[in-house]
């Protein structure tokens, strides 16, 4: 989503929505098989199979089996991202922020509370496995670039420094509250969930940050 609000989103083409469905079908079909066999006990072919694709379209679009998950470890950040981008300007950082990590793992719906009971298989799965961890770690670092240009547009004139530090902190709240919920057997709402431990997490990273302590220019 665009962090200018002069400029429209862009609407995605046919070619395009047909694309991120096909790899949204794979990464789904890898977590199934990454959850009932793990990562070792489970082959590319099989991905491809129980997704309803030809090998050379998995490989088409992923590297190796643990690459597919991708596009599912990326969710959670893209609707945050989104969530951040459709703050009014003027809202201050610390409560923007708050509020978008709130929304975006508190569980509305039951579609929302099976997409973190993946995301937890996954990560279990990923303390196994090192490539798997990769992935994971490579999807943070994409989405904490992309969350720079939205925190720079709601701090206004803040230094580039403090906004790279906001942004690096913000992204790593997030991972590391799933990754402790995922070691845990908390549910998905109430102590111990992920929005619960999201924002203690947010508040800790952050509370020596002055771009979020401070009152922010105008």
């Amino acid at each position: 989503m665009s962090t200018n609000s002069s400029q429209p989103t862009r609407t995605l083409s046919l070619t395009e929505r047909r694309k991120a469905a096909t790899q949204l079908d794979i990464a789904r079909a890898a977590a199934e098989l990454f959850t009932e066999r793990g990562p070792d006990g489970t082959t590319a072919e099989e991905i491809a199979q129980r997704a309803g694709v030809a090998l050379r379209t998995f490989y088409r679009y992923f590297r190796n089996k643990q690459d597919a998950v991708g596009p599912l470890f990326a969710i959670g950040g893209d609707h945050w991202r989104e969530r951040l981008a459709a703050t009014e300007p003027g809202t201050a950082l610390p409560r923007a922020l708050e509020s978008a990590v709130t929304a975006t793992l508190t569980v509305p719906h039951e579609a929302k509370a099976d997409g973190l009971r993946w995301t937890r298989g996954l990560l279990r799965a990923a303390a196994g496995d090192p490539a798997l961890r990769a992935v994971w770690y490579r999807v943070n670092q994409e989405s904490e670039d992309r969350l720079i240009p939205l925190v720079a547009r709601l701090a206004g004139d803040a230094d580039p420094l403090e906004i790279r530090l906001a942004a690096a902190a913000a992204t790593d709240a997030i991972r590391v509250a799933l990754e402790t919920w995922a070691e845990s057997d908390a549910d998905v709402e109430g102590p111990g969930s992920p929005a619960e431990l999201a924002l203690r997490c947010l508040r800790e990273l952050t509370g020596g940050l002055r771009l979020l302590t401070e009152p922010q220019k105008s």
